[in-house]
């Protein structure tokens, strides 16, 4: 049953694609319905979309190498773009990026639409410019995405390692828009998921109205940046 102050809310099938503008003063909840899932995403400034999300500025400004409660996503003026307000996963990946045409090929087979329909195997690099091509924008828009309900540990050399099970079923994480933010998602497989079998999983979204972040937002006072990050942001809303 739906919470009584959500606005809106549905469910993105498996392997498939959605986009939004968040606007600035609500917040975005993503559930992990089943676990294992995978939800690519990419940010924009709804108004002025060459101001987008920055994955080195998110990562260096904060001292981080994940994502989680406490923690924003910046973009590329230094603005605030998204805070993430609540979170039970923990980890959530942003440095692995997608996957593209011929590595689900090589990983999963062919899959192709004929065969399979509505099911066919689909990419994020590609569903990325799928949904970006709606609002006018391509392949020259696409940069560094966060993967939400994923984890990558890295090691001394530098070597990714894909971790099995970081998101349990019923799992989310909860995004506060603090600017109008273009949002894509999709929920191809992670591209570092060593599966045999091309298995994505749905996500389910719901959107409430979120108060304003106060001086002593926990997203706002976790780093010192941060606390600029905000300044910047709702300077250019005055």
């Amino acid at each position: 049953m739906s919470h009584p102050s959500v606005l809106w809310e549905e469910t993105v099938q498996p392997g498939a694609s959605w986009s939004h503008v968040l606007k600035r003063g609500t917040l975005l909840r993503l559930t992990d319905t089943e676990g294992g899932a995978n939800a690519g995403a990419l940010f924009y400034n709804f108004e002025c979309p060459v101001e987008r999300y920055n994955m080195p500025d998110t990562l260096k400004a904060q001292h981080i190498a994940r994502l989680t409660k406490g923690f924003v996503l910046y973009s590329d003026m230094g603005r605030i773009l998204c805070s993430v307000v609540d979170d039970t996963v923990g980890w959530h990946d942003p440095i692995a990026g997608c996957s593209n045409a011929a590595m689900v090929r090589a990983q999963y087979g062919e899959g192709a639409y004929q065969e399979f329909r509505n099911n066919y195997y689909r990419n994020g690099h590609d569903s990325f410019l799928v949904e970006l091509g709606k609002w006018g924008l391509g392949p020259r828009d696409l940069v560094p995405n966060v993967n939400f309900f994923s984890r990558v540990d890295v090691a001394a050399d530098g070597g990714m390692t894909y971790h099995e099970g970081n998101s349990a079923p019923g799992a989310y994480v909860e995004l506060r828009a603090e600017m109008n933010v273009l949002t894509i998602l999709n929920t191809c497989p992670h591209p570092l998921d060593p599966s045999p079998q091309y298995r994505p999983k749905p996500v389910h979204l719901s959107l409430r109205y979120a108060a304003p972040a106060a001086p002593d937002d926990p997203c706002r006072i976790s780093r010192p940046e941060n606390g600029r990050g905000f300044t910047l942001t709702e300077r250019y809303f005055l």
